[in-house]
């Protein structure tokens, strides 16, 4: 059923539960697991690193997103063929471009809070649900006892 599967992993503590979903789908159904990250410079970045060029910081985010990438396809035992790939862009829309680029039959994201922002905004999973030309898997949290 599915081909490709793409995990759309943030850094945040959910990382790990999309990860996990996103890896087992993949192995159940034999797919290629490809992993993405997109970078939007995030208002609560610390000051000191505002000091750098908006490149340099682009650039710093850029290769510390490939780095976590590549230790989370490290732990895939046995591996499973994909790619990791980092984009700079709103998140919704890289997303929906890396699964497009990809021909992408599954995009795995984690769920987030709704606070006031989010109800007015809209999250990233949900744009991507809207947007995305293939299924989506929204992973939340488990309920806590």
């Amino acid at each position: 059923m599915y081909k490709q599967v793409l995990a759309a992993l943030d850094g945040s503590p959910r990382t790990e539960l999309v990860f996990r979903h996103a890896e087992q789908l993949a192995r159940m159904y034999g797919a290629a697991l490809h992993l993405c990250r997109a970078i939007n410079v995030p208002a609560g970045v610390p000051i000191e690193a505002w000091a750098l060029s908006g490149v340099e910081l682009t650039e710093k985010l850029t290769e510390d997103a490939h780095s976590d990438l590549a230790a989370l396809r490290g732990r895939l035992s046995p591996p499973l063929p994909g790619r990791d790939l980092v984009r700079v862009g709103r998140p919704a829309q890289v997303i929906c471009d890396l699964a497009d680029e990809l021909s992408c039959d599954l995009v795995v994201i984690g769920s987030h809070g709704f606070d006031v922002l989010d109800r007015l905004l809209g999250t990233t999973a949900g744009r991507v649900v809207n947007h995305a030309h293939c299924s989506v898997m929204v992973v939340r949290p488990p309920r806590s006892a």
